[in-house]
């Protein structure tokens, strides 16, 4: 939660390393400080960074998640080079806005929920296997006893899954310089 100058509140993406109290700007030229959001054409290569925009304006759209942050690896001609966690290389508009610095507790995917109970808590409802069901239910269900499902896995729409490639965006292919599955 910040406080602007005109007072008014409004809730940012808590970075490592700030605490309550400190100060933190949104402007074109700002010090390279955890929480300082600025374009990334003003920041130095080499930088941590979080809650990047795809296109000036959006709003953050990269590396939002807790513990996420990503690298600015090069800047030339009006576009930065990134490195997301992934592993992915991808150009992003240098006139896009970053926030300096990781965003805080990277510990959250070692949260153990313990319980059934407290996943339904989060809204979760329990999964039903497909080859738990009959046919008329999911393509993998019926068969004489406990069987395999008997063909490649596939949701109850018979789309396939796991590890099926779903990705639809020719035009965004060239911003990506390498996969994040490269070999």
């Amino acid at each position: 939660l910040i406080k602007y100058e005109d007072g008014e509140l409004s809730y940012i993406l808590a970075p490592q390393r700030l605490k309550a109290g400190d100060v933190v700007v949104a402007s074109a030229k700002a010090d390279i400080k955890p929480g300082n959001a600025m374009p990334m054409r003003s920041m130095p290569v080499g930088t941590i960074i979080h809650n990047v925009e795809m296109k000036p304006g959006k709003g953050g759209q990269i590396a939002r998640s807790a513990g996420n942050y990503a690298q600015l690896i090069g800047k030339d001609s009006g576009m930065a080079q990134l490195r997301l966690s992934s592993g992915e290389l991808r150009l992003v508009n240098a006139a896009c806005m970053a926030t300096v610095g990781a965003v805080s507790n990277p510990d959250n995917q070692n949260t153990n929920l313990g319980k059934a109970g407290r996943t339904r808590w989060l809204g979760i409802r329990p999964t039903t296997r497909g080859v738990a069901m009959n046919p008329i239910d999911h393509p993998h269900g019926g068969g004489e006893g406990r069987t395999s499902g008997g063909r490649h896995p596939v949701t109850p729409w018979g789309k396939p899954t796991k590890g099926k490639r779903t990705r639809n965006n020719k035009k965004t292919d060239g911003m990506i310089m390498r996969r994040r599955h490269a070999k």
